[in-house]
């Protein structure tokens, strides 16, 4: 058997042997199978949270999704992210005629027939997908969703000569390289804090001899945190909301508000044109937001209403509303959430399938209503120099 992509530790008397995949590598699978039927280990380690081996192990209960909490909890962003995310790395395993996550789904199945115990080793994907929105900014996740939403229709294939190598040490540390020079604030969450949860898990895992099927990104980080230890209760906090978008989100309506009254009270006609003003631009941007994303007549309508007066509300959001009225007159069936990982793989598979829709409107709609704040928030405050 090839030891490539094979790290052997000696942690606290334990012995740990890390198995560096490629996601979607059916020579990962099988090399995952072959050491772990070879090393008998005690503890089977592999890179899921529970969501994700729920997914795995049962299969994605779309009949279960309900379009309108999604939008309600404010995940529609986080859950089109994932969608392409997913989308991406099943298109490149089409290629090769195997499953994403493959080598995971054997480490699991030879992890119950050798009875070894098996170990959910990775964070919470919503806790790092949290985290990394959090600390992100505004234009980092403008830039993070238009590149993740670019690489679904991307017709770049490579071949499997091409994927194997993606699992040697030099590869590995320079994508890494470049990814941090990319986005260096998402480094962080996505791969070095994940390193520490996933070495702490290792390091924990019941028995004297351990076996961790790992993406081959996370193998050397793994293998220089795992000599320290880590809190996993910090690992897993979500970080606290930064206040500065809450204090921006209560001033900017109340400049607007402060500057219509004062309008109004030297120029009744000058406060008029700043009030139809603000409901042009605002309802307007976010109704073009919603045509943009397809959305039903009646939901392009909600957003332009709803837009002028979210926008001087900070808990409230344009999206929302043009959201669940798309989602009630055009609401997504089984079948497309069925359909959902091969629909995303076009342009117009995206657009058409009703769920991305909806998602789509949301954030097309939030996007234009936030332009249509500052451009109608300016034309408020010329509005109001002008007439002083």
């Amino acid at each position: 058997m090839s030891e490539e992509n094979i790290s052997r530790l000696e942690i606290n008397g334990k012995e740990i042997i890390l198995i560096g995949t490629a996601h979607v590598s059916k020579t990962s699978a099988e090399q995952v199978k072959q050491v772990i039927e070879l090393e008998q280990p005690d503890s089977v380690c592999v890179e899921l949270d529970q969501g994700r081996y729920k997914s795995i192990t049962e299969g994605n209960k779309w009949k279960e999704t309900d379009i309108f909490q999604i939008i309600k909890d404010r995940k529609a962003t986080l859950l089109l992210m994932n969608l392409a995310i997913s989308s991406f790395q099943k298109r490149m395993a089409s290629q090769f005629g195997i499953n994403p996550g493959e080598e995971m789904i054997q480490g699991i199945k030879s992890a119950k027939e050798i009875d070894a115990n098996l170990v959910l080793a990775d964070r919470n994907i919503q806790t790092t997908f949290s985290r990394i929105w959090r600390n992100i900014g505004l234009k980092g996740k403008l830039m993070l969703l238009a590149q993740v939403i670019a690489s679904i229709f991307t017709k770049e294939s490579i071949s499997e000569e091409e994927l194997e190598k993606m699992k040697s040490q030099d590869m590995i540390d320079s994508m890494l390289q470049e990814f941090t020079e990319s986005f260096p604030k998402l480094k962080k969450p996505l791969i070095d804090e994940r390193d520490q949860y996933l070495a702490q898990k290792i390091k924990e895992a019941p028995g004297d001899k351990i076996v961790a099927v790992l993406g081959a990104a996370h193998v050397p980080g793994i293998k220089e945190q795992i000599k320290t230890d880590h809190d996993l209760k910090t690992l897993s906090q979500l970080p606290p909301k930064s206040k500065i978008p809450k204090i921006i989100g209560w001033t900017i309506p109340l400049i607007i508000l402060t500057l219509i009254v004062l309008t109004f009270m030297t120029n009744h006609e000058a406060g008029w044109i700043q009030v139809v003003s603000w409901v042009l631009w605002n309802g307007s941007l976010s109704a073009i937001g919603t045509l943009i994303a397809f959305g039903h007549p009646l939901a392009v309508l909600t957003a332009f209403i709803a837009a002028p007066i979210t926008s001087l509300e900070p808990f409230l959001a344009a999206g929302w509303f043009a959201g669940f009225v798309q989602a009630y007159f055009k609401r997504p069936s089984v079948k497309d959430f069925e359909n959902l990982s091969d629909d995303v793989h076009s342009f117009k598979g995206f657009w058409n399938n009703r769920v991305t829709r909806v998602l789509l409107v949301v954030i097309f709609a939030n996007i234009g209503s936030s332009i249509g704040t500052f451009i109608g928030g300016a034309d408020v405050i010329r509005l109001f120099l002008e007439h002083l």
